[in-house]
C-alpha cells in the first residue's frame, strides 16, 4: 500500500506545480524532488507513461501498472482541484493557438520518449545502478521539454497532467481531442522508449 500512496504523492505534487505555476525551472525542480522522496519505495513513476515502460519491461507487475495508472491519473484530478482552490483558476492543459492535433501529438510522443528514455537508463540499467543523479537528471528532462514545447503541445508528457485537469474542468474543454492527444501521445512515446532500451540493454558489452 505505500507505494500506492507515494505515486499519489508524487504525482499529486507534480500536476500541481504544473497548476500553480507553468514554470519549467518549478516543474523540473518538484519532479526531481519527488523522486528522490519516493524512488526508494514505489520506483518514482508519477506517469502512466513510464509505468507503461517499466510494465513493458517486466520491471512492473500487470497489478502494480494498472493501480500505479489508476492512482497517477486520480492524482492528477486531486491536484486540479487544488489548483481550482488555491489559484481560484481552473487547470486546464491544451495545445497552443493554432497548433494541430498531430503536431501536439509529436511533441508529447518525442519529449515523453525523451523523459522515459532517461528515467529507464539513470533508474534502472544495471551500468548506472546506486547512481545519485537520478532525480536530477529526470527533473531536468521534464524542464527542457517544457521550455522546448510546452508553448506548442501544452508539455504535458504525462497522462495524469493532461487528463486528470481537463476530465475536472469538462465545461471548459468539451474537445475529446486533448483527452486522445494527453493519453496517447505519452504512452507511444513512453512504448517506443522502452522497446530501445529493452534492445540496448541486451547489445551492451
Amino acid at each position: 500500500m505505500a507505494k500506492y500512496v507515494i505515486e499519489f504523492i508524487g504525482a499529486f505534487f507534480l500536476v500541481l506545480v504544473v497548476g500553480l505555476t507553468g514554470n519549467p525551472l518549478a516543474i523540473g525542480g518538484v519532479l526531481a524532488v519527488m523522486v528522490y522522496m519516493g524512488g526508494y519505495i514505489s520506483g518514482a513513476n508519477y506517469n502512466p507513461a513510464v509505468s507503461l515502460a517499466l510494465w513493458i519491461q517486466k520491471k512492473l507487475s500487470s497489478k502494480d501498472f494498472l493501480v500505479y495508472a489508476a492512482v497517477q491519473l486520480v492524482a492528477g484530478l486531486a491536484a486540479a482541484a487544488t489548483v481550482g482552490f488555491l489559484g481560484d483558476t481552473d487547470m486546464v492543459v491544451a495545445p497552443g493557438d493554432g497548433v494541430s492535433f498531430w503536431t501536439a501529438f509529436a511533441a508529447e510522443a518525442v519529449f515523453t520518449f525523451a523523459l522515459v528514455f532517461t528515467v529507464l537508463n539513470v533508474a534502472f540499467s544495471k551500468k548506472t545502478k546506486d547512481n545519485h543523479y537520478f532525480g536530477l537528471a529526470i527533473g531536468t528532462v521534464v524542464m527542457a521539454g517544457a521550455f522546448a514545447v510546452g508553448k506548442i503541445s501544452g508539455g504535458a508528457f504525462n497522462p495524469a497532467v493532461g487528463i486528470g485537469p481537463d476530465l475536472l474542468n469538462w465545461d471548459l474543454v468539451k474537445d475529446w481531442s486533448t483527452i486522445w492527444l494527453y493519453l496517447f501521445g505519452p504512452l507511444v512515446g513512453g512504448a517506443v522508449a522502452s522497446l530501445i532500451w529493452g534492445w540496448s540493454q541486451k547489445n551492451l558489452k
